[in-house]
């Protein structure tokens, strides 16, 4: 018997459930997972919360796993018992000690990456990845200002637009995250300041400002977001933990230099399984060649899920959370 965490409604962490679920054999295409490690990400919260949308309720949570595939149905090809594989996004439901998963979506894991590791490393590698190759092509001499930069994808992402030739200015909340910034790679660290943090960003490059900005913050930093960027430089509005960003007159963007907006979502950049796997073995493969590291460093049962929730809306994770079933 399996144990799965899921939502009847949206709502605080009281709304977070136990249940348990039969085993059941998988169908064309699935297979059975048994899962040891699951990834807890902002994403889970929100829509938790009801702040992100899901398609139904109830549901379970959860779009990162990694365990050992337990049984094969009809028409999986490369996978057998006994392999160690993960995944990310997806069907939702990865809260959960067993489930069934397409077979097409799974990922072969290597030797030397742990399922902890794995399941940390997912979700944040592959948004790290999709976001410094297609969302903006980062390259040498590149000007990156990223919020988040001592968080769980800041921890990968700062590393891997250093090892291709960025410049990277790094956003915390508070000063007590400056050193663990500094330690992924940053060139500069900044704590956020509304009110100087365009002034900051024009004295540290000379007033050339930023080729990008990685904005997860939304709704307290878009303006001051906006005004870090060169004439044409690109807004990557990727996370709302202040809130929604505020409404935009488009003629703003041109007011400010002709610049380009954009909202990316993971779920459309890996949503093709041909371009999600080349994504995870990009992934892997940094993670083989030392560019990247997985940073699970917050781990908690699946029955203590509500804790893990809060310590994420507290913002006082220092790396991936993960839960183990």
């Amino acid at each position: 018997m399996a144990t799965r965490a899921f939502i009847e409604q949206t709502g605080g962490l009281e709304v977070l459930r136990l249940e348990p679920v039969k085993e059941q054999t998988p169908g064309q295409g699935e297979v059975w997972i048994n899962q040891t490690a699951v990834g807890v990400n902002p994403l889970d919260v929100s829509q938790r919360a009801g702040q992100a949308p899901l398609r139904q309720v109830p549901t379970g949570l959860g779009w990162e796993a990694a365990g050992v595939v337990a049984a094969v149905g009809a028409k999986v090809s490369g996978f057998k018992e006994g392999d160690r594989v993960a995944y990310m996004m997806g069907p939702i439901g990865a809260y959960a000690s067993g489930r069934l998963y397409p077979g097409e979506r799974l990922v072969k894991l290597p030797d030397d990456l742990s399922d902890e590791g794995a399941a940390s490393l997912m979700f944040k590698g592959i948004t790290a990845e999709y976001l410094l190759s297609s969302v903006y092509p980062v390259g040498p001499g590149t000007r990156i200002l990223l919020y988040g930069a001592s968080g769980a994808v800041g921890q990968i992402m700062v590393p891997w637009a250093k090892r291709l030739g960025a410049y990277v200015i790094g956003v915390v909340s508070k000063s007590s995250s400056v050193e663990r910034a500094r330690k992924a790679g940053c060139d500069e660290v900044l704590v956020f300041d509304a009110a100087t943090l365009a002034e900051n960003v024009a004295d540290i490059t000379r007033g050339q400002k930023v080729d990008v900005v990685y904005d997860g913050v939304g709704k307290v930093s878009f303006q001051a977001s906006l005004d870090c960027l060169r004439p044409r430089g690109m807004m990557v509005s990727m996370g709302m933990t202040s809130g929604a960003p505020p409404a935009l007159e488009i003629g703003t963007l041109n007011a400010k230099g002709a610049l380009f907006l954009t909202r990316p979502s993971l779920a459309i950049y890996t949503a093709d399984n041909a371009e999600y796997q080349a994504r995870a073995a990009r992934v892997l493969a940094a993670f083989a060649d030392g560019v990247i590291r997985p940073v699970a460093r917050h781990s908690y049962r699946l029955d203590e899920v509500a804790q893990a929730h809060k310590l994420l809306q507290s913002g006082e994770a220092e790396g991936a959370v993960i839960l183990r079933p």
